[in-house]
């Protein structure tokens, strides 16, 4: 104080005393159950009015509150409680800061599967000089009565990523696919829309991987329910969730667990979980139209939403509608990609062999430059004479290597809607109905022929009495044959349906419950473009006059026939189309009851849940009956269904052992029954809070997991395909002193065959996390996490090379392998001979023996402050991971998919990093996204030497969107938004020889986009 200046000591004591007993007046306040109903109603005004009467504080962010409603409580409820049944339904919970106030939060990804977390005690509230709330204050996105609320007040003891439908929008991302690519612990390689494996095996459809351990290990969940799996298995081998139909324009968040969860959730999360919340508040009537094209006019694009809701009596309804419709952009849209010249190499280069025959010795037998002139009008005028080093010559288009889709031409709707009906007694029906119907169209690669004979054997030689020797005979089939490129599509069509209903209420006075059935369906027709075998080979060939004494089918073909274009009747003759119906599904009937006070602790009361399921599960490929035969060329498909049933008890608790300190802990037990057979596996997860000081939380959790065989892995049904392998058995004996690339018997084609494995095990897994989450500052939170997973009893086909080993092993009598042993037995009865001795075929089937492993640090950072230019804000997050090892079977060498040569094309890092301006009616933000270093083409297929003179690696690449949007009206919203904002091409990669040149998982040449998008609001509050 001043020097002079007289302190009158009876205020001070005055003060405190009038602080002392207006703060027991507003504690006895907050301890009082409430004097008067709270009306049914929009939440944030029922909020108000529960905090006029019990002088709580409360938090919340605006726009999360908007459009939510509530169905009221009664007089004489004790505070908590109150709060609590106004919060029922709205996706929303309670969670107390340390300075007295209560934040009202989303339900977090964990609570959705059992209890909200318990609130923390409050201690009583700052003094005030009335009863009657603070004002409310706008501090970062939180609305706040007289509190500050740090992220580390927040977070729980599992690390979870939350991205909002405003993140979307500023993050530039246009499709579910965009931004789970975006997420930094999306590290698996998976199939792009020009996948050719994607393309044959699941169409259209496009998946998660977290962590790299494969999408079968990845949960998706829509609303926290599980959904129907895509009816296609991934490769041919797995089942996965599709995301590419779910509606990007309905998602108000989406929640990322990362890390082992079966606990909670039971079967599938190994790798983590990810949820997308759909919207469920109508704030009026909404109207969005979004408009897209590229830099140069193609891959147009709209997307129309329309959202409302209404209330009658004691009925909400929200619904909402999404139409979405995308053109293809074609391969030679981009001249990057157009030509078979674009190839890094001079044999990449070199033109497609549109038509080609060769004799015994794989030497081009010459058409001659007049007849290649005679077919130069084909495939746009490409097709020309070319000359392949070492081999000779032939007829060739270097444009027809880009008759392939980039982007697949999408036209599809989605529907929602949520209803929910209070009776008077406290409880609700409630009700979730999703439906959507989705057209897809890629073009995988013009139809091509070669001889492949009725028993399925592509022979490729054949012995020509016309000419009097071995020749091979090759056609692609050209543009202006095929009548077009849309005869050559891949046509699919997705119907996905998916209904929730039950009851959820009170129960016994202080218990919630919910009963909830849920059913999920995908159903889908896809239909190939094929060719004919049996009619091609009569068409080119003539008809089969036998086989010579080496086993080569005989014809008598006039090379003449094979350099004559076809006319349109001629294709349409060897041309048909091969149509599935596959259909998945999925049921669950659960029963939850829930207790935020089960027991009172140092820290608090004990929250509690416990769940009870029953399931049922199926699938069924129904494939066209001539496809799982040798009918078409080049495909022979298996077939495959089957379902099981299960069951499950779990349960999760939440100690607050101390205000600082808070434990949870969750165990769950799953049986399921299929093919006879009843496996069961036991879970548990445990996490552990403590917080020293409000602004920092250090957290660790540890969990185990299981995935239940997949059914494909279980039910699939017999099929063959060709591959080549090296006869051990023979080279060890006839030629001892050999190497095995120099044996006479290393190379040999063979038919493998494949179908499922009843007896197989779940797959397991152990994880853990440790971290901090800080909150030194107004505005700036940061978080790291390491990471841990490990799995065993990983399913893996079994390998034709271990067979043969094994067989070598047991008929020589090596490594303690004895001829009539069951071991023995096994892998001889999976190997068939000819008379000869001659390897024929070897019989493979999924069974329980790889290990996984990955570790590492996920990190993120938020900074906002206001600055005299307005709201400022950097988001950012970084995951690296330590080490990714894989081992296929126990006695082969553990593989770091990290290392050159490994097989394995994922990144060690991903980064991204948004800056966003808010400034009055206009906002602006940047994202930029880091992918780090990839094998190069060569190290993918372990091929690269150090003599090559090239880099292993690809380096990390940068991509970048920008968003502008700007408030017309309260009603009105106007924003621009460019992706890839400084047109980056893919990188470039001198031995990627494949067209189109570059790694489809990761890239592709789209190019500079732009987007336009419009939204209206018709009633409800103001806009955002």
């Amino acid at each position: 104080m001043k020097k002079g200046k007289v302190l009158n000591r009876s205020r001070p004591l005055r003060a405190v005393l009038l602080a002392l007993a207006v703060s027991a007046a507003l504690s006895a306040q907050a301890q009082s159950p409430i004097a008067s109903p709270v009306p049914a109603g929009e939440l944030a005004p029922a909020l108000d009015a529960y905090a006029r009467q019990t002088g709580v504080q409360l938090v919340y962010r605006a726009d999360q509150l908007r459009g939510a409603r509530t169905h009221g409580v009664q007089a004489g409820l004790p505070p908590q409680q109150a709060l609590d049944r106004l919060l029922r339904g709205s996706g929303l919970v309670a969670q107390r800061d340390g300075d007295g106030a209560v934040l009202i939060v989303p339900a977090p990804l964990l609570a959705q599967a059992g209890p909200a977390p318990a609130p923390r005690p409050a201690p009583a509230p700052v003094p005030q000089a009335a009863p009657a709330p603070a004002p409310v204050t706008e501090l970062q996105t939180l609305q706040v009565t007289g509190s500050r609320i740090p992220r580390a007040e927040i977070e729980g003891p599992a690390p979870i990523t939350v991205i909002t439908a405003d993140d979307i929008a500023a993050g530039g991302f246009t499709s579910v696919p965009d931004v789970m690519q975006s997420l930094t612990q999306n590290g698996g390689q998976t199939q792009s829309q020009q996948s050719a494996g994607g393309a044959d095996f699941s169409p259209g459809a496009q998946q998660v991987d977290l962590r790299g351990l494969g999408p079968n290990h990845t949960l998706v969940l829509v609303n926290g329910r599980r959904i129907a799996d895509f009816p296609l298995p991934f490769g041919g081998r797995s089942n996965f969730t599709d995301v590419s139909s779910l509606p990007l324009g309905m998602i108000e968040r989406i929640e990322v667990l990362t890390g082992s969860a079966s606990a909670i959730y039971g079967s599938d999360a190994i790798s983590g979980v990810v949820n997308f919340i759909l919207k469920r508040k109508a704030d009026g009537t909404t109207l969005d139209y979004r408009y897209g094209q590229t830099e140069r006019g193609d891959a147009e694009s709209h997307r129309f939403n329309l959202s409302s809701g209404f209330s009658s009596g004691a009925l909400d309804v929200v619904a909402g509608f999404e139409y979405r419709r995308q053109e293809p952009l074609w391969g030679f849209d981009r001249a990057q990609q157009d030509s078979t010249f674009d190839g890094p190499t001079a044999n990449s280069r070199l033109p497609q062999r549109n038509f080609l025959i060769t004799d015994y010795y794989d030497d081009y037998l010459d058409p001659g430059e007049a007849t290649c002139d005679a077919l130069s009008g084909l495939n746009e005028g490409s097709m020309q004479y070319a000359f392949r080093p070492r081999y000779g010559y032939y007829c060739g288009s270097d444009r027809s290597v880009a008759y392939r889709t980039i982007i697949s031409k999408r036209d599809g709707v989605n529907g929602y809607a949520s209803l929910t009906y209070a009776f008077g007694n406290g409880s609700e029906w409630f009700a979730d109905l999703q439906a959507g119907r989705h057209e897809v169209s890629l073009f995988r690669a013009p139809r091509s022929w070669a001889l492949m004979t009725p028993d399925g054997v592509e022979h490729d030689y054949f012995y020509n009495r016309n000419t009097e020797q071995l020749e091979y005979w090759q056609r692609q089939f050209t543009l202006e044959e095929m009548g077009g490129l849309r005869t050559g599509m891949v046509e699919t069509t997705q119907k996905t349906l998916g209904v929730t209903t039950g009851l959820r209420g009170s129960w016994a006075g202080d218990w919630d419950y919910e009963l909830a059935l849920s059913h999920s369906q995908y159903t889908a027709r896809i239909s190939w473009p094929q060719i004919v075998a049996e009619r091609a080979n009569a068409l080119f060939l003539g008809p089969l006059l036998g086989y010579d004494e080496d086993g080569y089918p005989i014809y008598d073909a006039d090379h003449a026939r094979m350099y004559q274009p076809l006319s349109r009747a001629e294709y349409d003759s060897i041309f048909a189309r091969t149509t599935y119906h596959p259909e998945s599904e999925s049921q669950t009937l659960s029963m939850t009851l829930t207790q935020g006070e089960l027991f009172t602790l140092p820290g608090g009361a004990a929250g509690f849940a416990a769940t009870a399921e029953i399931g049922h599960q199926s699938y069924d490929l129904k494939p066209d009956p001539l496809a799982t035969q040798y009918y078409y060329y080049s495909w022979k498909d298996s077939d495959g269904a089957g379902s099981r049933n299960r069951w499950a008890l779990a349960s999760e608790l939440r100690m607050p052992l101390l205000d600082s300190l808070s434990l949870s802990a969750a165990a769950r037990y799953d049986q399921y029954r299929f093919a006879g057979r009843d496996p069961a596996k036991f879970t548990w997860s445990t996490g552990l809070e403590w917080r020293p000081v409000d602004t920092l939380l250090a957290r660790a959790s540890y969990g185990t997991a299981f995935r239940a065989p997949d059914l494909h892995y279980v039910f699939t049904g017999p099929g063959n395909d060709e591959t080549s392998v090296d006869d051990l058995y023979r080279c060890a004996v006839e030629e001892p002193d050999e190497a095995i690339d120099d044996c006479s018997y290393s190379g040999e084609g063979i038919i493998r065959s494949r179908d499922g494995n009843r007896d197989l095990e779940p797959e397991t897994s152990t994880s853990w996390t440790a971290g901090v989450v800080w909150s030194p500052l107004r505005g700036v939170d940061l978080s790291v996490d390491y990471f841990d997973i490990d799995m065993r009893n990983q399913v893996r086909d079994m390998g034709t090379r271990e067979i043969l080993q094994a067989e070598r092993d047991c008929r020589l009598g090596l490594d303690g392998n004895t001829l009539g042993s069951p071991f023995c037995n096994e892998m001889l009865a999976r190997i068939t001979r000819t008379p000869s001795g001659s390897l024929y075929g070897v019989h493979v089937n999924p069974i329980n023996i790889a290990r996984e492993s990955t570790s590492g640090i996920d990190a993120s950072l938020t900074l906002r402050w206001d600055t005299a230019i307005g709201t400022i804000g950097l988001n950012g997050g970084y995951t690296w991971v330590r080490a990714h090892e894989v081992q296929d079977y126990p006695d082969v060498p553990v593989v770091d998919k990290f290392a050159i040569n490994s097989g394995y094309g994922i990144p060690r890092t991903k980064a991204n990093l948004r800056l966003s301006w808010e400034r009055d009616a206009w906002s602006a933000s940047i994202q930029g996204r880091r992918l780090g270093r990839l094998p190069n083409d060569d190290s993918y297929y372990e091929l690269w030497s150090p003599d090559d003179g090239t880099d292993p690696w690809i380096g990390a690449t940068y991509r970048y969107n920008a968003n502008v949007q700007f408030n017309v009206t309260e009603a009105a919203q106007l924003s621009l938004t460019v992706v890839n904002l400084f047109d980056k091409k893919p990188p470039y990669d001198p031995t990627s020889t494949a067209y189109p040149y570059y790694d489809i998982s990761w890239f592709d040449t789209e190019g500079r986009t732009f987007y336009v998008q419009y939204t209206h609001r018709f009633g409800g509050s103001a806009s955002r």
